[in-house]
């Protein structure tokens, strides 16, 4: 019975009024206005990337991103330090195609939707080590510690073709900080309200002859008093808070100018308050979340000729959760082992790559009310690509097949096509299928159904992009089929009364993403709007805790040496179950930030968020922080 409700509880109109946009209006007017000190620094999630940079996400290897044909964004350092959120998933939910979802405050159980595919239908790697919860299915997102993480990069899209099972919605890489240049060290601290403080320190760079070794570590401590993290229903009424503790390393060797050597480490220790199902006041319990995470990375990079280039690694990934007074707890444990070889011939671009996946849950019965799992299982996949860009034209076609030791063999392909029609401007089109294995829980849990089949999806979608200095423009139409949906269903073949995991159901995740960015008078004005259907194909009923229509709304300039912007954020109407009778309100919220240096070595930020304390809820029944307000300060110095 324990659990049922640990499941239970994960599983568990646009609002944008005329004064809202007036004011954000105003605002941006009245920023134009003022005199610039310093040309503005966008940050990466508030414009189109420039395409002379590169990201790996798309094809699992560098590329430029003028090569792609993927939607993909890219949040910088001083992005996510300049939006003062705790939670990674806040960060996200700041960019085009991303929603969320959790149950009260930091700490707490997270659900991340890409363009509107559940949060197991994206795959999810911290510097290339796959994280995933074969009890629940998907990543685990409040066990990632924000401050350890350098750089994000989103792939919206289904690229099970390159990646295997679980990429049906997209793909989401977080990489640590990297050492480059001379030693450079930082300490910082932040203050909020709630009793929030974060103190975090490391350092970064190279050493040896020519620079060969380059490393970094970091160390993070972040707290919070919290909130009641329940809105309504019988509860404990005591704030909900939170204490993190994080610590991440990476280090690289290069050998010689073909052959370099590198290893990672992340690890986070969470503990935090939630509120239980079940509360005797005569005897009120303090429920506790207690998360371990863990990633191990070792790779060998070598460029044996002009041409051919191979990448072997090896990972290990442990995510661990459990809860107490009530007792609970599931640890799935990934091991990963891939050799990846590429070939570069002029335009065109060929690679082949083989991995293996092992997968181990250990879910124990802790009390005489559940049923222990220990099991686990491989997949074995051969991954082939074929990529080719020159003048106006871009392809890439991939296909891969997966063998699973539990139901057998799989199958994936896609294919892209861009077209640069004019200056700065790239049409795209693209299709694609993708696939997630049942979950060990789901199939062999008291609840589980070992005969379910693996999800499968179609995908199709068309785009149009610009870019070109400090403006740009995107709109990305997608329509995702997927069939044999797992669900928690009646009373079927499984030992539990309560229900069974069974393939009922079908869905469809389509809209289209707006995306631009222009700077106008010395005022970057940034913003998206999503406007989706993410719904039951056999119902026709809105797909819960998904809007039909969000966005995001933004500027920032420069004023006597303070950076100074404003964001608004929007959501739509969403229900909280499936027959689409509980309703959770649309909101918009307004925040503020602005930040200077003190000094050469000093930057101070202040952030508020919620400007006008919006009482909304992402989960019902459970509330949300209200005003934040956050200060911090940090030490580096400018070499």
């Amino acid at each position: 019975m324990k659990n049922r409700s640990f499941h239970v509880r994960r599983a568990a109109a646009l609002c944008l009024s005329p004064a809202v946009f007036s004011a954000l209006s105003l605002l941006t007017m009245q920023l134009a206005r003022a005199q610039m000190t310093a040309p503005v620094q966008v940050a990466q999630n508030l414009r189109a990337p420039q395409l002379a940079e590169t990201v790996v996400t798309a094809t699992r290897s560098e590329q430029p991103l003028s090569d792609l044909v993927a939607d993909v964004s890219i949040v910088d350092r001083e992005t996510m330090e300049s939006s003062g959120a705790t939670g990674i998933s806040d960060v996200l939910a700041r960019l085009p195609g991303v929603e969320i979802a959790r149950n009260g405050g930091i700490g707490n159980s997270s659900s991340v939707y890409l363009r509107g595919a559940e949060s197991r239908f994206t795959a999810v790697y911290i510097d290339g080590v796959r994280v995933d919860s074969q009890s629940t299915g998907g990543a685990l997102w409040e066990q990632f510690p924000l401050s350890q993480i350098e750089r994000i990069e989103v792939l919206r899209g289904p690229a099970a073709a390159v990646y295997g099972s679980d990429a049906i919605g997209g793909v989401i890489q977080l990489f640590t900080r990297k050492g480059e240049g001379p030693a450079a060290p930082y300490i910082g601290v932040g203050l909020g309200n709630q009793g929030t403080r974060k103190v975090e320190a490391g350092v970064a760079g190279t050493a040896g002859p020519q620079g060969a070794l380059d490393y970094a570590l970091g160390l993070a401590h972040a707290r919070s008093s919290g909130f009641d993290s329940k809105a309504s229903g019988v509860h404990n009424p005591d704030d909900d808070g939170y204490r993190s503790t994080s610590a991440s390393a990476r280090l690289g060797y290069r050998i010689n100018a073909q052959h370099q050597l590198g290893a990672t480490l992340l690890a986070n220790r969470l503990d935090s308050a939630y509120d239980a199902f079940t509360y005797l006041p005569a005897a009120p319990n303090d429920d506790r979340n207690q998360h371990r995470l863990r990633t191990l990375g070792a790779h060998w990079a070598a460029q044996w000729s002009e041409s051919y280039s191979t990448r072997v690694s090896v990972s290990e990934s442990l995510s661990r959760y459990e809860t107490s007074p009530p007792p609970y707890l599931t640890e799935t444990e990934l091991r990963g082992y891939l050799w990846q070889n590429q070939w570069r011939l002029g335009a065109h671009r060929l690679s082949a790559t083989l991995e293996r996946r092992e997968d181990h849950l250990n879910n124990p019965a802790l009390d005489a009310y559940s049923v222990g799992i220990v099991r686990s299982r491989s997949q074995d996949g051969l991954a082939l690509g074929y990529g080719y860009s020159a003048g106006a034209h871009t392809v890439q076609a991939n296909l891969r097949h997966d063998s699973d030791s539990e139901f057998g063999g799989k199958g994936t392909g896609s294919l892209s096509y861009g077209y640069g029609f004019a200056p700065g401007w790239r049409a795209t089109a693209s299709v694609g299928t993708a696939f997630r294995a049942p979950t060990l829980y789901q199939r062999f849990s008291e609840y589980g159904d070992a005969t379910l089949r693996p999800e499968s999806s179609r995908n199709a979608e068309i785009g149009v992009r610009y870019a070109q200095g400090s403006s740009s423009f995107s709109a990305v139409a997608y329509r995702n089929r997927v069939n044999n949906l797992i669900s928690f269903a009646g009373a079927g073949s499984c030992a539990s009364s309560f229900g069974c995991y069974a393939n009922t159901a079908r869905a469809e995740y389509s809209g289209l993403t707006l995306a631009a960015s222009h700077r106008l008078a010395g005022v970057q004005v940034h913003g998206s709007i999503d406007v989706q259907n993410p719904r039951d194909l056999d119902t026709g009923r809105q797909l819960a805790r998904r809007a039909k229509r969000h966005a995001t709304l933004g500027a920032d300039t420069q004023v006597a040496g303070w950076t100074l912007g404003t964001e608004l954020q929007a959501s739509g109407r969403r229900f909280d179950n499936a027959a689409n009778t509980n309703v959770l309100g649309g909101y918009a919220l307004v925040n503020l930030y602005a930040s200077t240096r003190l000094a050469q070595d000093y930057r101070l930020l202040a952030r508020i968020d919620n400007v006008g304390d919006k009482d909304y809820q992402t989960a019902r029944s459970y509330a949300t922080g209200g005003r934040q307000l956050y200060i911090g300060l940090k030490w580096e110095p400018r070499l």
